[in-house]
């Protein structure tokens, strides 16, 4: 097994459907544009309410990556 160098990044995702779908989604986002994710770790969840409900979700994640 190698050694690998990490970096992490902070990004927040949201969704007007659930907690799993908001980090999905800065997931595929950050995947467009950044090689090598290799796991996240979720750091904060809030949501937005509109009339007494939740409009949408938001999750802040950590997201590690190696380094080539």
């Amino acid at each position: 097994m190698s050694e690998h160098v990490y970096k992490q990044i902070e990004l927040t995702g949201s969704s007007k459907t659930s907690i799993e779908d908001a980090v999905s989604n800065a997931l595929a986002k950050a995947h467009e544009t950044i090689r090598n994710i290799q796991w996240f770790t979720v750091t904060e969840t809030r949501g937005h309410v509109v009339e007494g409900k939740v409009a949408y979700w938001q999750v802040s994640i950590k997201v590690g990556f190696t380094l080539d």
